[in-house]
């Protein structure tokens, strides 16, 4: 009786190093994070999460990260639209301008900012109206706003990028306008790009923290973040508050990249 010969492809050793590099180090990093959230008793970790400084912070970083996601969505609806319709001069400077800050250090746009809203005439003129954004939590929204703009741009605009024109096409020849077919044909097709860059850009907003650290500051119980409070509490010692502000940033960072998956099905955007 012939031997029945193995189906199995066999593992190269070209395969087997690319993958023990690919597990080693994706066994590194599961470890590096769990270790961070498993160190502390978990008494002294709910402890910690309930306490009045960390409650402050997550209801501050709730309510910031909000807003300015809100605004985010609101503005780079039609600025993605127009750069993935229309054709205009500058369009490709404009397009790099929107590019700009996904390389650019937050501190660096946190410092700009700062000038912008403080020294410069733009910022005296709010100041002596009574509007005062410097060492605020309106501070940190319109940090969260600019560092995080960019992002919500591109997913959007490759949610549009996405979808055949030939769809609004053959709406406007069914007698919608140029807005009726915005609105009931291409936003419910974009509608999961849309969702996913909401994701994304929420969480990145609740977890900044170079631009809110320049612009809105780091004052305990009054523009303390997450991430700020973080900060803080590594910074005099107190590692079981600061590990409590870690774990809630790290469960929010997961949850939204498993959501931001799930719309985009794994299709890179950057």
């Amino acid at each position: 009786m012939p031997q029945k010969r193995d189906t199995l492809p066999r593992l190269s050793v070209f395969k087997a190093f690319f993958l023990a590099v690919l597990f080693a180090i994706a066994t590194y990093m599961v470890v590096v994070i769990v270790g961070l959230m498993v160190y502390p008793p978990l008494p002294a970790l709910m402890e910690s999460l309930t306490s009045p400084e960390i409650l402050f912070a997550i209801r501050l970083s709730l309510i910031t990260s909000i807003i300015s996601t809100t605004l985010c969505v609101v503005a780079a609806i039609p600025v993605a639209y127009s750069l993935a319709r229309f054709s205009f001069p500058g369009r490709r400077f404009i397009n790099t301008i929107f590019n700009i800050p996904l390389a650019l250090p937050p501190l660096v746009a946190g410092v700009a900012l700062l000038i912008f809203y403080g020294p410069s005439t733009f910022g005296q003129m709010l100041s002596a109206a009574g509007l005062d954004i410097i060492y605020t939590p309106l501070g940190i929204i319109v940090a969260q706003f600019f560092v995080n703009l960019p992002y919500m741009v591109r997913v959007t605009r490759s949610a549009f990028e996405s979808i055949n024109t030939r769809y609004e096409h053959v709406a406007r020849t069914l007698g919608c306008t140029e807005w009726g077919a915005f609105r009931q044909v291409t936003l419910p097709l974009a509608r999961g790009g849309i969702a996913a860059g909401l994701v994304i850009t929420w969480s990145k907003s609740i977890g900044e923290f170079g631009a809110v650290l320049m612009l809105a500051g780091a004052t305990q119980m009054k523009t303390e973040t997450l991430p700020i409070a973080l900060f803080l509490n590594i910074s005099t010692g107190d590692l079981d508050l600061a590990i409590a502000a870690s774990v809630i940033l790290i469960v929010i960072s997961v949850a939204s990249l498993l959501i931001f998956e799930r719309y985009t099905d794994g299709r890179g955007i950057f």
